[in-house]
């Protein structure tokens, strides 16, 4: 009963769903494409079935670098299907792995959807990257006997408590066979509380810390920061969401009080909000260079906007803080 009334709010949902795909791809057109393979509509990957990833979005895409490397090198004669909610992620797939994955986007979590995405795909095996918890497409894995894993799964308090709320619901989603591997003791227990099974729960850490940084990243950002800043104090405030690029650059304000040649690369998480926070740089008075323009910031410039994908590393590798 829990699941058909969860299912109904679904369907209820959908049309709110789709004008809030229609509102951000205003904003960036992406979001306005490949609708289908949200409804589970799409072609079978070349060599299918294979090994299927599901990543968010930049983030967790970025995160699971390292283990789509290593599934590769371990099983090359397994496709790789990635999956993300995001245009932004989709295009992090391309930047990463080029040809040598598929990538779709996740269907809805509408049973006919989640039908047709298996349907099409028949994985072997499915990797599902941090927080997410869907109960259609893990009963989906369950009843094909697809082996998931949730890998540096996370959660949080407050997510537990929200849970709770349909604790029949959840407990009987992690009931399939899945096995979680939690990034703390902390994460864990939290599981363990929404029904995991202990014998399928182990604490594997936080997959971020196994990336592979370039050997030359250091050299390059020293290259990078003599080249666009000088000498001056450079800090980096990255992956901010709206409202926060505010509050970052009043503490750039106080500090040039004290470091008057202080410069901060400010990175906006989500592309489509670039032009927005280079405009609010601009009405705050600040004198600002985008990375876009590929120029040398100036003695005056006291804000450098990182506008770009992929490039996150090299800017942390070209501050001080």
């Amino acid at each position: 009963m829990m699941r058909l009334l969860y299912t109904l709010v679904l369907y209820l949902l959908m049309p709110l769903v789709l004008l809030r795909l229609l509102w951000r791809g205003i904003k960036a057109p992406a979001y306005r494409r490949r609708w289908g393979e949200r409804f589970g509509f799409f072609p079978p990957p070349r060599g299918w079935g294979g090994i299927w990833i599901h990543a968010v979005s930049v983030g967790e895409v970025q995160a699971a670098v390292p283990l789509v490397r290593a599934i590769q090198n371990r099983f090359p004669d397994h496709h790789t299907l990635i999956t993300t909610v995001t245009p932004t992620g989709a295009a992090r797939v391309a930047a990463n792995f080029g040809d040598s994955v598929s990538h779709c986007y996740i269907p809805f979590e509408l049973p006919l959807a989640v039908d047709r995405f298996f349907a099409s795909v028949k994985p072997e095996l499915a990797l599902v990257m941090e927080t997410e918890i869907w109960p259609n497409l893990y009963r989906g894995c369950g009843l094909r006997d697809i082996p998931l894993v949730l890998v540096s799964a996370r959660i949080s308090p407050k997510s537990v408590d929200k849970y709770r709320k349909l604790l029949p619901l959840f407990r009987e989603t992690l009931s399939h066979g899945i096995i979680i591997a939690a990034q703390s003791d902390a994460d864990a227990e939290r599981f363990l509380s929404l029904g995991a099974a202990a014998e399928r729960t182990k604490v594997t850490g936080n997959i971020k810390f196994d990336i592979e940084l370039p050997e030359d990243l250091a050299d390059r950002g020293r290259e990078f920061r003599q080249h666009m800043f000088g000498e001056r104090p450079v800090w980096v405030a990255a992956s901010t969401h709206d409202q926060e690029e505010q509050m970052v650059l009043e503490a750039h304000r106080r500090l040039l009080e004290r470091f008057p040649d202080l410069l901060l690369i400010l990175v906006p998480r989500h592309p489509e909000r670039f032009a927005a926070v280079a405009d609010l740089v601009d009405r705050q008075g600040f004198t600002r260079v985008s990375r876009t323009e590929d120029r040398p910031c100036e003695a005056a410039t006291t804000v450098f906007l990182g506008d770009t994908m992929g490039e996150l590393t090299l800017f942390y590798a070209a501050a001080d803080a």
